[in-house]
């Protein structure tokens, strides 16, 4: 009995201490949880949702890159239709400039019918040519520009000479066309070529020859 009693203090002596670990995280201390959860799922289950991660943020880069040379070829392509609608508007421009020379020509042969006091045939076929042609050029947009008896505007007139008038109201005023203009809207196309009416132009003059005046001439 002594015998067994020495051999199984013997072997706790020898035994390797054991040790238990509670892994219940809410049996853990404070501070003790663990960082990561363990996971449910099988290993080849989570690579594929790895990989498919990856193919989703693949496909919205492509995306991205898709929607932005969309949007360049978009502002490529106004640009384009912007330059051609700008030749279309100079070759437009350039052909009614052309016909103005014509316009000017029937305007030349109705002044001279009208001088003449031509009544018959020929000078009444020029009026309605003329007519006909300015009807036709409003209708591409362009207008005569009125410029007699108007004030005279450097945006829309070319002074050429200028004309002695006695009534002080006609000073600056367009009193001779000798070309006609035109304007497409708000802009003109050709200024109109005209005669401007100055006053007190020769009393001024005068007045400086005698010394008894020494106001400058008006511009």
């Amino acid at each position: 009995m002594a015998d067994r009693d020495e051999t199984r203090e013997h072997e706790e002596e020898h035994a390797p201490a054991v040790r238990v670990v509670d892994r219940r995280w809410w049996a853990q201390g404070e501070g003790e949880k663990p960082s990561e959860t363990p996971s449910l799922k099988p290993s080849y289950v989570e690579e594929l949702e790895r990989r498919l991660a990856e193919k989703d943020a693949a496909l919205a880069a492509t995306i991205a890159k898709y929607r932005e040379a969309a949007a360049e070829f978009e502002d490529a392509r106004a640009r384009l239709r912007k330059e051609i609608a700008k030749d279309i508007e100079r070759g437009r421009r350039t052909f009614v400039v052309e016909l103005l020379d014509v316009v000017d020509n029937l305007d030349r042969a109705l002044d001279a019918a009208r001088e003449a006091g031509a009544t018959d045939a020929l000078g009444k076929g020029i009026e309605l040519v003329h007519q006909q042609f300015l009807a036709k050029l409003e209708g591409f947009g362009v207008a005569r520009i009125q410029a007699l008896d108007r004030s005279f505007d450097p945006a829309l007139h070319e002074a050429v000479t200028t004309v002695p008038v006695d009534d002080p109201a006609r000073d600056h005023v367009v009193v001779g066309v000798i070309r006609h203009g035109y304007a497409i809207g708000d802009e003109v196309i050709r200024p109109a070529l005209v005669a401007v009416g100055q006053h007190g132009t020769d009393t001024e003059r005068t007045r400086n020859e005698h010394g008894t005046d020494t106001e400058r001439p008006r511009d």
